[in-house]
């Protein structure tokens, strides 16, 4: 049985956990349907660093190979554990990734950040890096795993499909998934099935 392991978004703020992105929103049981070992666990809470929330998932792997499906600013969270564990993800599904190096949604995250009581130091560590957050252009194109990608579906501000864009351009054989909402919002629920089944047909052998 293929084991998916669900990395949802979010950063620092209270609310957004396992459940909200991917329980509630019906993914979670979808995929379960369809024959999948399914595991959501939440992601450290404020962590310091996107090391520190690999490891955090690494305590959360079965002890075999894994597929990655990871939302938002969970797509760092999940390459950084590709990157740091190797041989325990198999390939990453990487959906809605969250936009970097944008002057406008780095001034809102890092008002939002300090808001929480991050320092600077945790703020420059979490909103760093080049395509995506935590991780330099380098490292991105030396991801050996299959890697898929999924878009918006409405233009975002913080899932610029700048960012999908630039994933497909530097990971090798990386390949776009059709688009759709982010899963928290009021419009995902009309592409719940055709979501669930681009995942599905993405993670089986």
């Amino acid at each position: 049985m293929t084991t998916l392991l669900l990395v949802h978004g979010g950063l620092w703020e209270a609310g957004m956990d396992a459940d909200r992105f991917w329980g509630q929103p019906g993914i979670v049981a979808g995929l379960e349907k369809r024959g999948f070992d399914v595991l959501a666990p939440d992601r450290q809470h404020q962590a310091p660093d996107w090391a520190a929330e690999a490891s955090h998932l690494a305590s959360a792997l079965p002890g075999r190979p894994v597929i990655v499906l990871a939302g938002s600013n969970g797509c760092s969270a999940a390459t950084c554990l590709a990157l740091a564990f190797p041989g325990t993800v198999a390939a990453l599904l990487l959906a809605w990734p969250a936009t970097a190096q944008d002057p406008a949604v780095d001034a809102h995250d890092r008002r939002h950040l300090a808001e929480l009581g991050a320092s600077d130091g945790v703020i420059s560590a979490l909103l760093g890096g080049q395509t995506l957050r935590g991780l330099t252009d380098e490292e991105l194109a030396g991801l050996a795993i299959p890697v898929g990608v999924v878009p918006s579906a409405i233009a975002n501000t913080f899932h610029q499909r700048r960012s999908v864009d630039g994933l497909l351009r530097l990971v090798p054989g990386a390949v776009e998934l059709p688009g759709c909402p982010e899963s928290p919002r009021p419009e995902f629920p009309p592409y719940l099935e055709s979501f669930v089944t681009a995942v599905a047909a993405s993670a089986e052998p």
